[in-house]
């Protein structure tokens, strides 16, 4: 309890009385005022509403003054966390060792304020300055009504999520020099997207690569295989040269590509090797979301529906596939996009390249079709929902056995399925060629670990699915995309419906020569609009 503090117990309820005299008598900690708050013998009401201009700057001054201090409780106490606050706090020091702490708030915006970091790490007789910006807010406390600073990792340093901690002393790996399949080397510096994907290569192949680690300022992530984050070198370490599938070119236009969208990634692989050649995100957390993330696919799902009407016989690319205004499976009702005409007499070739929904929710129930045909198409044949080991941490794709509605929503990529462009452009692939060829960052061969095996498609069903993708791109939804790419090539557009969005999430794969590539734009509306020029972007690139 600090000096000239103390509390009593009035009415029930705690109170604090602050040095004697000048303060009134007591500021109550909990309790409500009866009736207008006249009462001078009933508790304070507790405050509600956003903390004001002059709260906001208080708790964030004394939270950083404390904080600079090196008092870490005391800067907790000012948090709506305190526990988990004053942990990593208290690691800012000990484990970090950072010292000599100076913090700056800069112009607040509303509850908002930024502020400016200077320290100094020192460790084993090596110093350096260390200097960053980060920022906080401040909110009303729940059951205090006080304002505080509302706590997240993120607040000691930008990059710090949940259960993360700052560490310095002897890196947990050595470095790597990642090098691309023409040998160019890959940093983080010209390929920023690539940051999540090699600092897992380090932790998981660093000592294989041949390094000596250094001693470093870092990142310890929660889980092992997010591996760490370099923030500042004290000393060298030796780097090890990893060969990695990537193609620095296709890496270089992916990166360009998802620049101009916010919330959007691509991937791009090589359908004859399974090999990746790009991977990028546009994000503000760094998740890495076109290798880890989960969204539905809209109509880019149709491949691998309409590769499971062909292979059970339902129909073919030449045959019937009506496509109707609405179509109705156990009581729900499923819409085209507006625009769409009706075509009671459409092929299931013309169906897939205009994206017709209700040509595939109707033939759902056709004989021989079950609610795991989807499913056991998806894995079979395309690889999905395997457990995939890439080189790096990937999210392998989720197709469940749905009964009920979802059967019909799952066939156009809503309902249950999740993917992410990684799977998508794998599922391009395998339809490309008829083998699936499991996704790899770095070579098999360097820890020969086990790779998900799928049987692939028929010859007939390449045959089918090239067609219709062929179409799709000349004269179908992708062809506005596709339309400066030449030589063989293919596409399939996806928008997929999420709640509490005013648009849909834009998708699109296509592929050309001997590259595959997917890409999902959030809120991007429909799939050629926004993620069809991010992947005509990388096929023009090439490998």
């Amino acid at each position: 309890m600090r000096k000239g503090v103390k509390v009593t117990l009035v009415g029930g309820v705690f109170a604090v009385m602050v040095g004697g005299a000048g303060y009134g008598a007591y500021n109550l900690v909990n309790g409500v005022t009866g009736g207008d708050g006249a009462s001078s013998s009933g508790p304070e009401a507790v405050r509600t509403g956003q903390p004001t201009d002059k709260e906001t700057a208080e708790t964030a001054g004394k939270f950083l003054a404390a904080w600079a201090k090196g008092d870490a409780e005391q800067a907790a106490s000012y948090t709506n966390n305190a526990e988990v606050a004053s942990l990593l706090l208290t690691g800012y020091r000990e484990d970090a060792h950072l010292t000599k702490v100076k913090l700056t708030p800069g112009k607040a915006t509303g509850t908002r304020v930024p502020f400016s970091v200077e320290a100094t790490v020192t460790y084993e007789g090596k110093s350096k300055p260390f200097a960053y910006d980060s920022e906080l807010t401040v909110v009303r406390g729940v059951t205090t009504g006080r304002a505080l600073v509302d706590w997240d990792a993120s607040v000691v340093h930008p990059d710090l999520e949940d259960g993360d901690t700052l560490q310095t002393g002897e890196a947990a790996a050595p470095p790597i020099e990642a090098v691309d399949r023409h040998g160019e080397v890959l940093d983080k510096k010209d390929y920023p997207s690539l940051g999540p994907v090699l600092d897992q290569l380090r932790a998981k192949y660093g000592e294989k690569a041949g390094g000596t680690p250094g001693v470093e300022l870092y990142v310890q992530h929660e889980t092992e295989d997010e591996g760490t984050e370099t923030l500042l070198t004290l000393a060298k370490g030796k780097a090890g040269q990893l060969e990695t599938t990537l193609s620095a070119p296709a890496q270089k236009a992916a990166e360009k590509a998802v620049a101009a969208h916010a919330e959007s990634s691509v991937v791009a692989v090589q359908p004859s090797s399974g090999e990746v050649l790009a991977v990028a995100n546009h994000r503000a957390d760094q998740f890495n979301a076109a290798f880890e993330g989960k969204l539905a696919p809209g109509s880019t799902m149709k491949i691998v529906s309409a590769a499971m009407l062909i292979d059970k016989g339902v129909t073919r690319a030449g045959g019937p596939a009506p496509c109707p205004a609405t179509a109705t499976w156990q009581s729900q009702t499923i819409k085209n996009l507006p625009g769409l005409a009706p075509n009671e007499n459409a092929t299931l070739a013309d169906s897939f390249a205009r994206s017709c929904n209700t040509a595939f929710v109707k033939l759902v129930d056709e004989e021989g079709i079950t609610d795991e045909s989807l499913t056991e198409e998806a894995q079979n044949r395309f690889g999905l929902g395997l457990d995939w080991k890439a080189g790096v941490r990937t999210v392998d794709g989720t197709v469940p056995a749905s009964p009920g509605p979802d059967r019909a929503t799952n066939m156009i990529g809503q309902g249950e399925v999740q993917l992410n462009p990684l799977n998508l452009a794998s599922v391009t692939a395998t339809a490309m060629t008829g083998t699936f060829r499991q996704p790899v960052v770095v070579a098999q061969s360097l820890d020969d670990r086990e790779l998900a095996r799928a049987d692939g498609l028929p010859a007939s069903t390449v045959k089918q699915l090239r067609q219709m993708m062929n179409r799709t791109a000349v004269s179908g939804t992708g062809a506005g995309a596709m339309s400066k790419l030449g030589g063989t090539i293919g596409a399939k557009t996806g928008s997929a419906e999420v709640d509490g969005q005013a648009k849909p999430n834009s998708w699109f794969t296509g592929y050309r020569g001997d590259v595959a590539a997917a890409a999902v734009a959030q809120e991007g509306g429909h799939g050629g609009d926004t993620a069809g020029p991010i992947v005509a972007a990388v096929l023009a690139a090439g490998s």
